[in-house]
C-alpha cells in the first residue's frame, strides 16, 4: 500500500466516525411528552400537536404548553417556579420537573399507551 492509500483511508474513517456519533450520540427530537405526577404515568400528549394541558395533583397545579414542537410549563403554583423558569424541552430524554408538585414531564420518543409492559 501507498502513502496515498492510508490518507484516503484515513479520511473513510475519520467520516464514518462522525456520521456515527452524529447518529448516536446527538440527542434526537422526540415525538411525545409522558406527563408523570406521583410517579404515575397522567398522560401521553404529542409534540407535533399545539395544546395545553392542565396538570392537577394534590400538591398544585401546572399548565404544560405544547406549541411548535416544543413543550414548556407556562404557569405553576408553587413557591419556586423552577419549572416556570426552564427552558422548553423536545429532544428525547430531556425533562422538566416540579419537585412540589411530584411532577415529571419527559420528552420520548414513542407513546407510553402503546408500549407493550414486560413487567413482573
Amino acid at each position: 500500500m501507498k502513502k496515498h492509500d492510508f490518507i484516503v483511508i484515513g479520511i473513510i474513517l475519520a467520516a464514518a466516525a462522525v456520521l456515527f456519533a452524529a447518529l448516536h450520540f446527538i440527542p434526537q427530537s422526540g415525538a411525545y411528552v409522558r406527563i408523570e405526577a406521583d410517579k404515575k404515568v397522567v398522560e401521553t400528549l404529542p409534540l407535533n400537536e399545539d395544546t395545553e394541558y392542565e396538570i392537577k395533583t394534590e400538591n398544585g397545579t401546572n399548565t404544560l404548553v405544547i406549541k411548535d414542537g416544543f413543550a414548556y410549563v407556562s404557569e405553576a403554583d408553587c413557591k419556586n417556579q423552577i419549572c416556570v423558569h426552564h427552558r422548553k424541552i423536545n429532544k428525547n430524554g430531556e425533562s422538566i420537573i416540579c419537585l412540589p408538585h411530584k411532577v415529571v414531564i419527559t420528552v420520548v420518543d414513542k407513546n407510553a399507551d402503546s408500549e407493550i409492559d414486560a413487567g413482573v
